[in-house]
Protein backbone atom coordinates (compact mmCIF):
# COMPACT_ATOMS: atom_id res chain seq x y z
CA UNK A 1 0.00 0.00 0.00
CA UNK A 2 1.46 3.34 -1.03
CA UNK A 3 2.05 5.84 1.76
CA UNK A 4 2.61 9.57 1.30
CA UNK A 5 3.89 11.96 3.94
CA UNK A 6 4.15 15.71 3.34
CA UNK A 7 6.35 18.22 5.12
CA UNK A 8 7.56 21.78 4.75
CA UNK A 9 4.41 23.77 5.37
CA UNK A 10 4.30 26.79 7.62
CA UNK A 11 3.28 30.42 7.99
CA UNK A 12 4.78 33.11 5.77
CA UNK A 13 3.99 36.64 4.72
CA UNK A 14 2.76 37.46 1.26
CA UNK A 15 5.61 37.41 -1.21
CA UNK A 16 7.45 34.74 0.73
CA UNK A 17 8.46 31.22 -0.30
CA UNK A 18 8.09 27.67 0.95
CA UNK A 19 9.24 24.31 -0.35
CA UNK A 20 7.02 21.34 0.32
CA UNK A 21 8.24 17.76 0.24
CA UNK A 22 6.36 14.49 -0.06
CA UNK A 23 8.05 11.21 0.76
CA UNK A 24 6.50 8.12 -0.81
CA UNK A 25 6.84 4.48 0.17
CA UNK A 26 5.17 1.17 -0.46
CA UNK A 27 5.77 0.75 -4.18
CA UNK A 28 8.17 1.68 -6.98
CA UNK A 29 7.99 5.45 -6.85
CA UNK A 30 9.63 6.12 -10.20
CA UNK A 31 6.89 4.32 -12.15
CA UNK A 32 4.09 6.69 -11.16
CA UNK A 33 3.14 10.28 -11.82
CA UNK A 34 2.73 12.52 -8.79
CA UNK A 35 0.74 15.63 -8.06
CA UNK A 36 -0.02 18.29 -5.49
CA UNK A 37 -3.53 19.34 -4.54
CA UNK A 38 -4.78 21.84 -2.01
CA UNK A 39 -7.92 22.42 0.02
CA UNK A 40 -8.81 25.75 1.57
CA UNK A 41 -11.43 26.08 4.33
CA UNK A 42 -14.91 25.93 2.87
CA UNK A 43 -13.66 25.04 -0.60
CA UNK A 44 -13.27 21.86 -2.59
CA UNK A 45 -9.90 20.25 -3.14
CA UNK A 46 -8.21 21.57 -6.28
CA UNK A 47 -5.34 20.46 -8.47
CA UNK A 48 -2.17 22.52 -8.13
CA UNK A 49 0.56 20.78 -10.11
CA UNK A 50 1.50 17.39 -11.52
CA UNK A 51 4.64 15.73 -12.81
CA UNK A 52 5.06 12.74 -15.10
CA UNK A 53 6.58 9.49 -13.91
CA UNK A 54 9.82 10.27 -15.75
CA UNK A 55 9.84 13.83 -14.46
CA UNK A 56 10.07 15.24 -17.98
CA UNK A 57 6.66 16.90 -18.04
CA UNK A 58 5.05 19.17 -15.48
CA UNK A 59 1.52 20.57 -15.36
CA UNK A 60 0.17 23.51 -13.43
CA UNK A 61 -3.12 25.08 -12.54
CA UNK A 62 -3.42 28.53 -14.08
CA UNK A 63 -3.43 30.22 -10.70
CA UNK A 64 0.11 29.03 -9.85
CA UNK A 65 1.87 29.24 -13.20
CA UNK A 66 5.10 31.13 -12.93
CA UNK A 67 5.08 30.98 -9.12
CA UNK A 68 5.18 27.27 -8.23
CA UNK A 69 7.51 24.53 -9.51
CA UNK A 70 6.98 20.80 -9.09
CA UNK A 71 9.93 18.43 -9.23
CA UNK A 72 10.83 14.91 -8.18
CA UNK A 73 13.86 12.96 -7.08
CA UNK A 74 13.28 9.33 -7.93
CA UNK A 75 16.40 8.27 -6.03
CA UNK A 76 14.87 9.71 -2.86
CA UNK A 77 11.25 8.71 -3.58
CA UNK A 78 10.29 12.33 -3.04
CA UNK A 79 8.28 14.95 -4.90
CA UNK A 80 8.65 18.65 -4.19
CA UNK A 81 6.65 21.82 -4.63
CA UNK A 82 8.63 25.05 -4.62
CA UNK A 83 6.25 27.92 -3.95
CA UNK A 84 7.38 31.50 -4.57
CA UNK A 85 5.62 34.83 -4.36
CA UNK A 86 2.96 33.36 -2.12
CA UNK A 87 -0.38 35.11 -1.81
CA UNK A 88 -3.01 34.98 0.96
CA UNK A 89 -5.21 33.05 -1.47
CA UNK A 90 -2.65 30.22 -1.41
CA UNK A 91 -3.55 29.46 2.20
CA UNK A 92 -4.66 25.82 2.30
CA UNK A 93 -3.84 22.29 3.31
CA UNK A 94 -1.49 20.94 0.62
CA UNK A 95 -1.48 17.21 -0.09
CA UNK A 96 0.50 15.13 -2.52
CA UNK A 97 -1.22 12.44 -4.49
CA UNK A 98 -0.64 9.56 -6.84
CA UNK A 99 -2.70 7.08 -8.83
CA UNK A 100 -2.66 3.34 -9.52
CA UNK A 101 -1.68 3.92 -13.13
CA UNK A 102 1.98 3.35 -13.93
CA UNK A 103 3.87 4.82 -16.86
CA UNK A 104 1.45 7.57 -17.75
CA UNK A 105 0.03 10.78 -16.35
CA UNK A 106 -3.45 10.27 -14.89
CA UNK A 107 -6.35 12.61 -15.24
CA UNK A 108 -7.10 14.75 -12.21
CA UNK A 109 -10.02 12.52 -11.23
CA UNK A 110 -7.86 9.41 -11.29
CA UNK A 111 -5.69 10.34 -8.33
CA UNK A 112 -6.74 8.08 -5.48
CA UNK A 113 -3.93 8.03 -2.91
CA UNK A 114 -3.42 11.03 -0.66
CA UNK A 115 -1.14 12.09 2.10
CA UNK A 116 -2.48 13.76 5.27
CA UNK A 117 -1.27 17.14 4.06
CA UNK A 118 0.82 20.03 5.33
CA UNK A 119 -0.68 23.40 6.19
CA UNK A 120 0.40 26.55 4.37
CA UNK A 121 -0.74 29.89 5.76
CA UNK A 122 0.04 33.14 3.98
CA UNK A 123 -0.63 36.44 5.73
CA UNK A 124 -0.97 39.82 4.07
Amino acid sequence: QVQLVESGGGSVQAGGSLKLSCAASGRTFRNYAMAWFRMAPGKEREFVAGISWRGDNAYYADFVKGRFTISRDNAKNTVYLQMNNLEPGDTALYSCATADIPYRTPGVAEYGHWGPGTQVTVSS
